[in-house]
């Protein structure tokens, strides 16, 4: 089993620019941008709340690619599956930080501003219930390395990738306590764009530099586990069993 590794100049090029853009973004968020005019500093939760409760939407689809991968390799080509496999719990540990994130500085966000930490609408629902999916699915992973736990993972990748659009959309269907779309109605100032767009910037490199990482100690751990497997079979070989 051989993986292909990243050059180190272009991995430290890539977290030293993360770095920087999110160092940009603190700035943006924490010195520039000016406080909203009803809510106050309080407002500044929205530029980490937004980019990563966005964020999430996305792994959980790389996620269900890797866990589709997996399910179609697994019994005809044993490498790609491996690496399919690697792909989909890498993208749902980083799901899992984001959703958590999310709820976080939402909640955060809620206590000051509506009162409550936590209200049951829709978006809060069901983004609450994506954070579940993936709790389960990376727990399932941890106890058990079994074929069977893998289908059943993947099955969780399913629906938590039904749960995405129903996520993104509950505020656009139902009439919810969370705030309407911000980004796209034109409602935020401008002068407070530079500060979202540059930490979503930064948390979308940063996550994809988590999830890169985690494929590659995934693949390591998966070529290490080959590895101790066919010595344990030499061995026994050896021993004539």
């Amino acid at each position: 089993m051989q993986t292909r590794s990243i050059p180190k100049p272009l991995i430290w090029l890539w977290l030293i620019a993360t770095f920087a853009v999110l160092a940009e973004g603190y700035r943006q968020a924490i010195f520039i941008s000016p406080a909203e005019a009803t809510m106050g500093d309080i407002f500044r939760i929205f530029f980490y709340h937004v980019p990563n409760a966005s964020l999430a939407l996305i792994p959980p689809y790389i996620n269900l690619l890797g866990s589709f991968g997996y399910l179609f390799w697994r019994n005809t080509n044993p490498e790609r599956a491996q690496a399919s496999d690697a792909l989909a719990i890498a993208a749902a540990e980083v799901t899992l930080v984001l959703t958590s994130i999310g709820l976080v500085t939402g909640m955060l966000w809620a206590r000051p501003i509506w009162g409550i930490w936590w209200t049951w609408d829709e978006r809060l629902t069901t983004y609450l219930l994506l954070w579940l999916l993936y709790v389960s699915y990376v727990l399932l992973r941890r106890l058990s390395s079994s074929g069977q736990t893998h289908t059943l993972a993947a099955v969780l990748s399913i629906f938590a990738a039904v749960d995405v659009p129903i996520t993104f959309m509950s505020i656009r269907w139902w009439r919810t306590q969370h705030p309407g779309p911000v980004l796209t109605s034109g409602q935020v100032d401008k002068s407070m764009l530079p500060a979202i767009f540059w930490n979503i910037a930064g948390w979308g490199m940063w996550s994809a530099a988590v999830l890169c990482f985690r494929y590659a100690l995934e693949r390591r751990r998966q070529k290490l586990d080959a590895v101790k497997s066919q010595e344990f079979l030499a061995e026994g070989d050896a021993r004539g069993y």
